[in-house]
């Protein structure tokens, strides 16, 4: 029992490893890596958004106290994008690109895959960061911090709950060792820690889920209705698009908050 015991804990740190090794830039040695680890791996993409979250949270409290608020944040997000290597950044583009540019399932993909950027991937790509910075730099200096964490976590969750609720659509292609179903007990590891980070807002504040839900449908049912299902870019789009309305909602809650108080 005891062997077992460890032996179920070394995996489940192998897993976090796999997925802190595909999601970032962090350096970590895996020993026996395992593909099918990555898919198993899932289960901690939440977690991974802590951690970036938790980077960017330090980063604006050590600059905060030396430089303007504004400048804080957008160097806290220069230190997401270094940790992630502008891995979802870059899967906003891509989609992007693909869902503007073509008409039928195979042109959507074949954008999708070419590394070059357009047009729409690029309008996406800097509207998606100009907002971002907008909203967090309104938000008051003393919560940004949570701010950055709950948001880091609970967009990848709501990327977790696309792979849910679609099936891949790719033959291959980065995302395709992610795309095996997870089951209900990997996807409660993946509520708890995508949501646990809300209970650092107030309770006015869980207003802000309202927004997420709505791109999170809203996209969601796009991508399966122009392509049937999901690809790694999709997630990637996913990501940014419900981190970005979640810290859209928090601004959104706290003017209701004033209004209900008038």
């Amino acid at each position: 029992m005891t062997h077992q015991l460890i032996q179920a804990i070394k995996n489940q740190w192998r897993y976090l490893l796999t997925a802190i090794q595909f999601f970032t830039r962090i350096p970590v040695h895996i020993a026996d890596f395992n593909a099918d680890d990555l898919n198993k791996s899932t289960r901690y993409f939440p977690l991974i958004g802590i951690v970036v979250g938790s980077i960017g949270a330090l980063a604006f409290v050590l600059l905060d106290n030396v430089l303007p608020l504004s400048l804080a944040v957008l160097l806290s997000m220069v230190a997401t994008l270094m940790v992630t290597g502008g891995f979802h950044e870059d899967g906003l583009a891509d989609a992007t690109d693909g869902l503007g540019g073509g008409w039928k399932k195979e042109q959507v993909l074949k954008i999708m895959v070419d590394s070059r950027i357009g047009t729409y991937g690029a309008l996406a790509l800097v509207m998606a960061l100009l907002i971002k910075h907008q909203a967090l730099v309104e938000q008051s200096a003393a919560f940004i911090p949570y701010a950055l964490i709950a948001g880091h976590a609970l967009s990848r969750f709501c990327a977790v709950l696309v792979m849910v609720k679609q099936d891949y659509v790719k033959a291959d292609g980065k995302a395709k060792p992610l795309a095996t179903k997870i089951n209900r007990h990997e996807l409660a590891i993946a509520a708890l820690f995508g949501l646990a980070p809300l209970c650092l807002l107030l309770p006015y504040q869980w207003f802000a889920l309202i927004p997420v839900a709505l791109i999170w449908h809203w996209f969601s049912h796009k991508i399966n209705t122009r392509i049937g299902g999901y690809t790694g870019d999709c997630l990637g789009a996913m990501q940014q698009l419900t981190e970005v309305s979640f810290y859209i909602g928090l601004l959104m809650s706290h003017e209701l908050n004033i209004l209900a108080i008038i």
